[in-house]
């Protein structure tokens, strides 16, 4: 069976901090503040509600985040910047490597997958804009279980969707709860170290592959593949 990638979006193809140019207009020196805050909400958020099943779709979480990160930094923001920021949210930039990353892994002769907490909608919008939706043979949202990564569900969602099989299928995150959610749910997974300060958290379990970047991604999956 041919290797399927399946990667995450926000933080991993899309820098969810290209957000910092729209919002220091706003916030002025703490933008870079409120979008860790910003961001760091909106997985909590997804988190709770994965949890607590109450499901509401990742722009909602977005939402609520965002509100959240305006009351904290005691910013007063009308509804019409508010509503212009999750606006910018919807045309954020790829990382510099992405591109050649992912023709890398195309040519290599992998089936690639879009697989995200954001809606179906929301990602074909970001991977137009950024120029690389025609790596992808297609968006698989969690949004179609109504819940929320790492939840074990969803990726078996995405395996059924794509179909694959999980000793064939990789997944590509930078975010390890993404990284940990996935191995244990029986894929393989490299974890995408963006910054050199990153931790991954220490549970004991390992992600597959850690790479800086996109860039040889393809040629270290398939090392990792060749029969032993």
């Amino acid at each position: 069976m041919a290797i399927t990638l399946a990667f995450d979006v926000y933080g991993t193809l899309i820098d969810t901090h290209g957000v910092v140019i729209a919002l220091e207009k706003h916030a002025g020196n703490m933008a870079p503040a409120f979008s860790r805050i910003w961001r760091e909400k909106q997985l909590e958020y997804s988190f709770r509600r994965g949890l607590m099943q109450n499901y509401e779709n990742f722009a909602v979480c977005t939402r609520n985040a965002l509100d959240y990160a305006c009351s904290y930094l005691k910013l007063a923001l009308g509804e019409q910047d508010r509503e212009a920021l999750m606006a910018a949210y919807k045309r954020l930039p790829a990382f510099d490597d992405v591109e050649a990353g992912l023709a890398q892994a195309k040519n290599a002769g992998f089936k690639l997958f879009a697989f995200s907490n954001g809606s179906a909608e929301a990602v074909e919008t970001l991977l137009d804009h950024a120029g690389i939706r025609n790596y992808f043979s297609g968006v698989v949202s969690t949004d179609e279980m109504k819940s929320y990564k790492p939840n074990p569900g969803v990726y078996s969602h995405f395996l059924r969707r794509a179909g694959a099989s999980g000793v064939d299928t990789w997944l590509i995150s930078s975010n390890p709860f993404d990284v940990i959610g996935a191995i244990s749910a029986g894929m393989r997974a490299a974890w995408i170290k963006r910054s050199s300060e990153a931790l991954f958290d220490p549970w004991g379990i390992e992600p597959t592959l850690t790479m800086s970047s996109l860039l040889h991604l393809a040629e270290q999956v398939k090392q990792q593949c060749k029969p032993i």
